[in-house]
């Protein structure tokens, strides 16, 4: 899910188990199942005066694309330090987690369908795009398996 959808997300986008919401870049309505652990997040963040799931809008104030704005910058602060901390090589960014997804999802075989549904993408095509990145490491991981082989 895209940071920026995940920002605008209301409590009553939350019902029976179920989420159902709106891509903010497509307007194409999603909706997935609720995830222990999804819940855990918002039990441990959630502020109960807020209309939104997650405190990083406030409801108080009416300019929400600045609030978004300004919790993704910190939060990309904060995912690139914990990426610093742990020694990775490429920044963690939010975009990068959804590359990521996507990586594995690909990796095990997941149909292009069910990628493509999962990143909200209006059409197969546009996936294709997004993964056509992801085929590269994929060649240099083989090249690296070949290439130890080749030691032996």
């Amino acid at each position: 899910m895209a940071i920026v959808d995940i920002a605008y997300l209301r409590k009553d986008n939350l019902r029976g188990g179920i989420l159902t919401y709106r891509r903010q870049k497509t307007n194409r309505q999603l909706s997935i199942r609720w995830e222990p652990q999804m819940q855990e997040i918002v039990n441990r963040h959630s502020n109960k005066d807020s209309d939104f799931l997650l405190p990083l809008i406030d409801s108080q104030n009416p300019d929400y694309r600045k609030q978004y704005l300004n919790a993704y910058a910190k939060l990309n602060r904060h995912l690139k330090s914990i990426g610093k901390h742990l020694g990775l090589a490429n920044p963690l960014t939010f975009h990068r987690s959804r590359h990521s997804w996507a990586s594995i999802a690909m990796e095990n075989s997941v149909p292009l369908s069910v990628i493509c549904e999962g990143m909200g993408h209006d059409s197969e095509k546009t996936t294709r795009i997004y993964l056509a990145s992801l085929d590269s490491s994929v060649v240099d991981k083989a090249n690296g398996n070949i290439l130890k082989l080749l030691e032996k």
